[in-house]
């Protein structure tokens, strides 16, 4: 199948179902006339639900495309459960009347691809992302960042097709993939992204952007340095003999001081009594 552009404007996932209905619709045509109308809007369905027209694709390096057309359902930080790591997810839900070809929301290159058999839940639900059958692909950016983006099977979806393989690189905008008949894709992003859309949103694949994710990841912050030991831990203690030491000498001074007046007051008393004889 060729999944670059120029692509059949009906998705050739489509062509047994539109072929079949046609045909279904001109022999009850033939044969019973209004009868007929539920075959021919089978037709019409079928017809508008796999058109896959081709989009102008933005070439600004960060931008993350959106892989699909619908609505956005999610926007927040999550765990990202196929590398176990912190994310920003993007989510974006798929109704019957949505083009449902899957393409590449960047360059990049593919490193694993993960299916997992699962419910089929409405896809509009939270918990779709983790018990409904979906399709993950790992793929690592041409700057080197690792994002994911997972096909989700919804309520009538009951196909999920995936056409690329471990090691195949997918330039942006390129298709890899298709759901039938609603569904939604989840897309986990480094948390450095910038998300450019918020819950509620319509977006139109390949052409809307859904976060800016820088070429390279934040430098990691420099180790913070062991400030060295506090002032009071380098003094060295005042042991007791050096506060013996320094006391010494004012009570030698107050012995000396008191020998003194001693011996002054012994000299009065002398000069007393001379004084008393005379």
């Amino acid at each position: 199948m060729n999944r670059l552009y120029p692509h059949p404007i009906i998705a050739r996932e489509g062509w047994p179902f539109i072929g079949g209905g046609l045909v279904l619709s001109l022999l009850v045509s033939a044969c019973c006339g209004w009868w007929s109308l539920p075959f021919w809007i089978f037709t019409v369905f079928a017809l508008q639900f796999f058109r896959d027209p081709a989009r102008e694709i933005p070439q600004d390096p960060e931008a993350i495309l959106s892989p699909v057309d619908g609505r956005i359902v999610v926007v927040e930080r999550a765990r990202d459960p196929y590398r176990d790591t912190e994310a920003l997810k993007i989510s974006v839900f798929m109704n019957v009347f949505n083009v449902h070809s899957q393409k590449s929301p960047a360059d990049c290159t593919v490193t694993a691809v993960e299916y997992n058999k699962g419910k089929f839940l409405n896809a509009d639900l939270d918990k779709a992302s983790t018990e409904n059958e979906r399709n993950a692909v790992l793929a690592t950016t041409a700057s080197g960042r690792e994002i994911t983006f997972v096909q989700v099977a919804g309520l009538v979806a009951r196909r999920i097709l995936c056409y690329t393989k471990v090691g195949e690189k997918l330039t942006r905008g390129e298709r890899y993939g298709f759901i039938r008949f609603g569904s939604r894709v989840d897309m986990y992003l480094p948390v450095d992204a910038q998300a450019q859309v918020a819950i509620g949103d319509k977006v139109t694949g390949v052409n809307t952007v859904l976060a800016r994710l820088p070429l390279q990841a934040p430098e990691a912050a420099a180790p913070t340095e062991t400030p060295p030991p506090a002032a009071a831990q380098t003094e060295t203690p005042v042991s007791a003999q050096t506060v013996s030491t320094q006391t010494a000498p004012v009570q030698t001074v107050s012995e000396v001081a008191q020998s003194e007046i001693e011996a002054a007051a012994d000299k009065v008393r002398n000069a007393a009594e001379q004084a008393l004889k005379d």
